[in-house]
């Protein structure tokens, strides 16, 4: 890869992990600001409705109702350990290839939102409710939804990889 090249991808990871972290924190702003929490907003008729809700536990609700105090630092120093796990592996090249690059930047980018918002408010604001009939998934972010396309891309290059095990990557 060119030096152009390999600043022009660069550049790219650091565009994802930016727009990441600034769209999730936005979107959380404009929650906090302008509703109050257990507000409930039908935007998409059963489909889709914004509520503001605060998440002190880990995805999907686990350990929300933990009255432990060290929940939160410990949370902390979880995610900024994989934080830094995954600022190694985009910087020291282990990566993958750019699906894998582009997936851990997006994850990066979505759990440097969720640690933020853990050292500020120790917890994590989630307003999208997706539903479909009497079925919701939990409540979650713009930062989860980084997080899940993210390893989503990771996935997609893994089966790809596996389905060519003789082909070198360009």
């Amino acid at each position: 890869m060119t030096s152009s090249a390999s600043r022009s991808g660069w550049y790219t990871l650091g565009f994802l992990v930016f727009a990441a972290l600034v769209a999730d924190q936005v979107s959380k702003y404009a929650v906090e600001r302008y509703t109050s929490p257990g507000t409930i907003r039908v935007l998409v008729p059963g489909l889709l409705n914004l509520v503001h809700t605060s998440n002190p536990g880990v995805a999907f609700g686990l350990f929300a109702d933990s009255s432990n105090p060290l929940l939160a630092p410990v949370l902390i120093v979880f995610s900024v350990a994989v934080i830094a796990l995954l600022a190694w592996l985009l910087v020291s090249g282990r990566a993958g290839g750019r699906l894998a690059q582009c997936g851990l930047a997006l994850i990066l980018g979505g759990a440097s939102g969720n640690v933020l918002d853990r050292v500020l408010h120790r917890s994590v604001t989630d307003f999208i409710d997706f539903y479909i009939g009497s079925h919701h998934w939990y409540t979650f972010n713009i930062a989860d939804s980084a997080i899940v396309v993210g390893a989503g891309l990771v996935i997609l290059e893994l089966f790809r990889d596996w389905r060519h095990p003789n082909q070198e990557r360009a």
